[in-house]
């Protein structure tokens, strides 16, 4: 491999990177055309070190490649993750991302999320022929993926000077597109994909000795065969069943027979809703025990022993354990991130093996109240920004409507929600009054959602809405599905920018930690956790408060200054496992 760049380059610069068997295929422009570089992976290290380009990707894939040989790039332009922005969903395959750049109709998918072209299905077809990488009506072959290396350096070579193309393609629908923020997000969008492949790469710490004894506390002793599985089972249904009249049997798993079970002891009920069901803790004993058993089983069935051997496995040096999981960087809707293996919904009841390695601790900061204070960012409500001038949101919003705190509390998340209804109804219709600004705006969203216009977030990713076609549905399904749609765009509006912002912040503060050997290992909605060194953790926690200054003025400061002036308050605890943080 040469170790010669015979292109010029800048920081910046467009470089197309695809990864086969030897190491990586690099195209980049000069003059006026487009040249091909085999390089090592320790090239490509060098390369991002010194000259800092960057690099154009097709999706999470390639970084994965990449961070599998230890290769962690700065920055790059990941073609997926820009592709999601302008078209919404997750749907973000080479071939759909090829169809829209240039017109054609997209693919449609299969099984397994692959393009449903014939060629697919023949073995000799599976490697494209690099000479031909295009089919006769410009669409781009169904055997490119970037799921895998490429097989050879010649169809790597093709691969990234298709990338590049592509890129270029982007760019230019980003420069029509009028949106003074898209490029921004782009780039912030594409740099979340370099942090997924990390966190999928470095797991988060876990005590597995701890995690075997809580399971053992919570659920009972790792069984060793079926019959043990079986005698777990009826041991821990009988925590509710000893409430059941004698020789009666149910199905705990049912939701209908868990009705049966509460009439047969007094209680009716319309559904088994738990939160309906909180409601009633006093009026029967079977109603505590039947919560609790909710959530061993949830444990035992999702987070039991068997998700332990699935996600949990050796960490860095000996003794350490890492839980991993896949991480994308938009969940095909108003762009939240998502991982797999329980990691955004792990019950707190778990957290507590969730623990840093020795000489370490956990960093954990969480934004408070992030979703009511970037309402008042992208809305520009005057009002609104001024009461976040206040650590508590809520608690200038309550004087305001003369009402108390929870009541203010339930009817900002009521209007970001959709809900008219219930505790707070009276101070929702108070906010329209003295929040007309960041009220309309709302509203707007709901009215353009009800009638099946797709929403734009701040960032300016487009959120799809589906509208039934008039003659399938009954005019009152027509109206329940349009007001759905109606309180899910503004909400969406809301939750597509706390996540723009969320994810700049997350990020900024993997640029900052760069070099150093703290690094982010969770990403919770509004909350990021960083593994650091015990000596780092007070430097780190001041990197996580600057760059949430950095990661607001550079969302905000360009098209809605007024938004600098919105507080957003952090939460920082040093602790030695999750479970230690303040939730």
């Amino acid at each position: 491999m040469s170790s010669r760049f015979p292109w010029p380059t800048r920081v910046g610069a467009p470089l197309a990177i695809a990864v086969w068997s030897d190491g990586a295929m690099v195209a980049a422009r000069r003059e006026h055309e487009t040249v091909v570089e085999p390089l090592g992976f320790d090239d490509v290290r060098r390369l991002d070190s010194e000259v800092g380009p960057r690099w154009v990707t097709w999706s999470q894939h390639t970084v994965r490649h990449l961070v599998a040989a230890e290769v962690r790039l700065t920055r790059c332009w990941d073609l997926a993750a820009v592709h999601r922005l302008a078209v919404g969903g997750h749907r973000a395959e080479p071939q759909a991302v090829w169809a829209r750049l240039h017109g054609l109709p997209p693919p449609a998918p299969i099984a397994g999320g692959r393009s449903d072209m014939p060629d697919l299905f023949h073995e000799h077809d599976r490697f494209p022929d690099p000479d031909q990488p295009l089919h006769g009506d410009g669409a781009l072959h169904a055997g490119w993926s970037d799921d895998t290396p490429q097989p050879s350096a010649a169809h790597a070579g093709v691969w990234a000077r298709l990338a590049l193309a592509a890129a270029d393609l982007q760019h230019r629908w980003i420069a029509e597109s009028g949106s003074a923020r898209l490029d921004t997000t782009a780039r912030s969008e594409s740099a979340i994909e370099l942090l997924c492949a990390e966190l999928r790469r470095d797991g988060l710490p876990i005590d597995l000795t701890a995690a075997e004894q809580l399971l053992s506390n919570l659920i009972g002793p790792r069984p060793a065969t079926e019959f043990d599985i079986a005698a777990a089972r009826a041991a821990h249904d009988q925590l509710v069943l000893r409430h059941a009249p004698n020789g009666s049997a149910f199905d705990l798993r049912s939701p209908g027979q868990v009705r049966s079970l509460l009439r047969r002891v007094g209680i009716e009920v319309p559904d088994t809703r738990a939160w309906r069901l909180e409601r009633l803790v006093d009026a029967h004993p079977l109603i505590p025990d039947l919560l609790r058993w909710r959530k061993l089983e949830r444990i035992a069935t999702t987070y039991g022993y068997g998700w332990l051997d699935q996600y949990v496995a050796e960490g860095p040096t000996a003794g350490t354990h890492r839980l991993r999981g896949d991480w994308d960087g938009a969940d095909g809707a108003a762009g939240r991130m998502t991982a797999t293996a329980g990691l955004h919904n792990l019950p707190r009841e778990l957290r507590s093996f969730i623990a840093a390695d020795p000489g370490h601790r956990f960093v954990r900061a969480d934004l408070g109240q992030i979703e009511p204070r970037v309402l008042a960012a992208i809305s520009g409500d005057p009002s609104l920004i001024a009461a976040c001038s206040e650590a508590d949101l809520y608690l200038p919003v309550a004087r305001r409507l003369a009402v108390d705190r929870p009541a203010a509390k339930v009817a900002m998340l009521g209007a970001m929600y959709g809900q008219t209804t219930g505790l707070g109804a009276a101070a929702l219709r108070g906010l329209r009054s003295s929040y007309p600004v960041a009220m309309a705006f709302l509203d707007q969203a709901d009215a353009a959602a009800q009638v099946g216009t797709d929403l734009f977030t701040f960032g300016g990713r487009r959120v799809p809405m589906w509208r039934a076609p008039a003659t399938e549905f009954a005019e009152s399904d027509l109206r329940r599905q349009a007001a759905a749609r109606g309180r899910y765009g503004r909400n969406a509006m809301v939750q597509g920018a706390a996540a723009e912002l969320f994810k700049t912040w997350a990020v900024t503060v993997r640029a900052r930690l760069a070099g150093t050997e703290s690094q982010i290992v969770l990403c919770l909605h509004d909350e990021l956790l960083i593994h650091a060194p015990m000596a780092e953790t007070d430097r780190v926690a001041a990197i996580l408060s600057g760059a949430l200054a950095e990661a607001a003025h550079r969302t905000y400061a360009p098209t809605a200054p007024a938004a600098l002036a919105v507080r957003f308050p952090i939460d920082l605890a040093i602790v030695g496992s999750w479970a230690e943080a303040k939730s």
